[in-house]
């Protein structure tokens, strides 16, 4: 019922049981391959296993409940690939592996499967956020600290923090993809005893014939590996969630200044145009540091195998490349199409009456006034903007101090939000040069 709105097709196939078996399988097929090019094993025993080393040859859901009774699927995958093997291959299934070098070989396969439609997604909110603060570089909005407004800022540049942090995180879920993801061969307590004096080298063959990294040695109960993948897709999660968040406050019918435009309905209210891609991130979002924590607390593990923490980072791991591939395709989905209203962004940076550009009014007197001269001033005349219902330039332009060191043109400027926008735009440039050079 709810799987479709916190996955995609392609994160469910990669992470489902069908693809965890084939994962499992490939590492046998892999690790026969690697033992026949060392010499370990006959070169037809390999290739027999490798034949039959295909998922659709065996029977994932019955696998899964004979795994019960020794916490793991491997010895039921392994018992029925030994049967499905001829007789002169049989001795040579598994040889020399453990459970765990199967299943964390497999998790190395299962991500970088899922991940790289994750990073494509990735690459395309990216290129959706670069094109808005293309676009909208020089939109006055109001920019808000503590859900209050501030000062001006623009659009645009809004857009830009967005893509600098989701180039930052997909930088950092990029590089575990590429540098982190290693075979898992150690054998029963990681030495590789059964193996002799060619376990090394049957390690290299493997990694090689996986495309997998070729660790320095097992790393059974060394989870930095899977608490680094945990990290970069939290970070990931992060800020896509942050992007969620900000659509849905500036799509409050009250705010007003941005729209989906694929909005969800109301099972009760017609009228209603709610952000639904938004909301659909936010859950996702929400949901997965939650299942980082599981996946750090699992780090200490027992000696050189573990007793439960193992175990316990298989289900979180699939679920979380699930909801941040999901999380990932929303964002690039609502953000493809997302409807800016510059009119009401202007219109609620002028909602004030000019009170938010207090602190320009102030630095423009500064220098005649002092500081606390010149705040003291424009504090009563904000009073007054409030008491009457003025607005802040009527009263400068209305003051005999002001006028005494501030001309009609330079009280204009100082209340005008288009002129007090510092650094924004000349941010956004940066963000898009460094884009560009990306």
């Amino acid at each position: 019922m709810f799987g479709p709105m916190f996955s995609t097709p392609r994160a469910s196939a990669a992470t489902g049981s069908k693809a965890w078996l084939q994962a499992m399988l490939d590492f046998e097929r892999a690790l026969a391959g690697a033992q026949a090019a060392a010499g370990v094993i006959p070169d037809d025993a390999a290739r027999e296993i490798g034949r039959r080393c295909r998922a659709e040859l065996f029977d994932a859901e019955d696998i899964a409940r004979r795994a019960v009774a020794s916490a793991t699927p491997v010895i039921a995958l392994v018992h029925d690939l030994t049967g499905l093997v001829g007789s002169a291959a049989a001795p040579h299934v598994h040889r020399g592996a453990t459970s765990q070098d199967v299943v964390d070989t497999a998790a190395m396969l299962v991500v970088r499967r899922t991940l790289d439609p994750v990073l494509d997604d990735l690459r395309a909110v990216a290129g959706e956020c670069a094109r808005l603060a293309r676009e909208h570089r020089g939109t006055v909005m109001i920019a808000r600290s503590l859900l209050q407004q501030a000062l001006p800022t623009t659009f645009g540049y809004r857009c830009a923090g967005w893509l600098v942090s989701v180039e930052s995180a997909t930088s950092g879920l990029r590089r575990v993809r590429d540098e982190r993801l290693a075979v898992q061969f150690g054998g029963a307590a990681g030495t590789l005893a059964s193996l002799g004096a060619d376990g090394p080298r049957v390690l290299g063959l493997l990694a090689a014939e996986l495309g997998l990294g070729e660790p320095v040695l097992p790393w059974h109960t060394d989870r930095t590996r899977i608490a680094e993948l945990a990290g970069a897709l939290g970070a990931v999660a992060g800020v896509l969630g942050k992007i969620a968040l900000d659509v849905k406050l500036h799509a409050q019918t009250e705010v007003g200044e941005l729209a989906e435009g694929a909005p969800g309905g109301s099972s009760a209210m017609p009228h209603k145009r709610n952000p639904a891609g938004s909301v659909l991130v936010t859950a996702a979002a929400q949901r997965v540091p939650g299942l980082v924590s599981t996946l750090l607390s699992s780090m200490p593990q027992e000696y050189e195998r573990a007793a439960g923490s193992w175990q316990a980072e298989w289900e979180p791991l699939s679920e979380v490349l699930r909801l941040v591939a999901a999380a990932a395709a929303h964002t690039r989905r609502l953000l493809s199409d997302l409807r800016v209203d510059a009119g009401r962004m202007a219109a609620n940076a002028a909602s004030t009456r000019g009170l938010v550009m207090a602190e320009s009014a102030s630095a423009a007197l500064v220098d005649a006034l002092g500081r606390t001269g010149a705040q003291e001033l424009v504090s009563r005349l904000c009073r007054q903007v409030t008491e009457k219902g003025s607005t802040l330039r009527d009263e400068l332009l209305a003051d005999d101090r002001v006028r005494e060191v501030l001309s009609h043109d330079q009280i204009v400027s100082a209340t005008e939000p288009a002129d007090y926008l510092g650094a924004a735009t000349a941010f956004v440039d940066r963000a898009l040069s460094e884009q560009e050079d990306r």
